[in-house]
């Protein structure tokens, strides 16, 4: 499956632009999503971030379709305020929160009916929550 073009490029979980590299650690988020057994996650990324969403999207999904199946790309995409649902992959939807972001604490508002249908709720930054000493 081909990322979208806008990154540079990526590989595993490395998605370059110019001289940045972004370390996403999607094998992580991965193992949270079979963990929980969510169906519906809601990714949120800060603006500097955002370009690379629906090539996240586009990695996630791969790597959880069932073996032998490959992935939805029948292009399921339907914007909705600041979310766009952008497609689906072994019984899992992924939903892009397009507002702003300005940190860990700055959770969308979404409205109950939505709130209630996310499982899990996948917060990408620019740098560590907690840097290591």
């Amino acid at each position: 499956m081909t990322p979208q073009a806008y990154p540079e490029k990526y590989s595993q979980n490395i998605f370059t632009k110019g001289n940045k590299e972004y370390d996403l650690e999607l094998d992580r988020v991965i193992s949270k999503i079979k963990k929980e057994n969510a169906k519906l996650v809601l990714l949120q990324f800060p603006d500097g971030l955002k370009p690379y969403a629906t090539a996240v999207v586009d990695y996630l999904e791969e790597k959880l379709a069932p073996k032998g199946v490959p992935p939805d790309t029948t292009g399921m995409t339907s914007e909705t305020g600041g979310l766009i649902q952008d497609g689906t992959s072994g019984g899992t939807k992924f939903l892009i929160w397009l507002g702003d972001c300005f940190g860990a604490c700055d959770t969308p508002i979404l409205g109950k009916d939505i709130e209630k249908k996310i499982d899990l709720v996948i917060q990408f930054g620019h740098n560590q929550m907690m840097p290591s000493y």
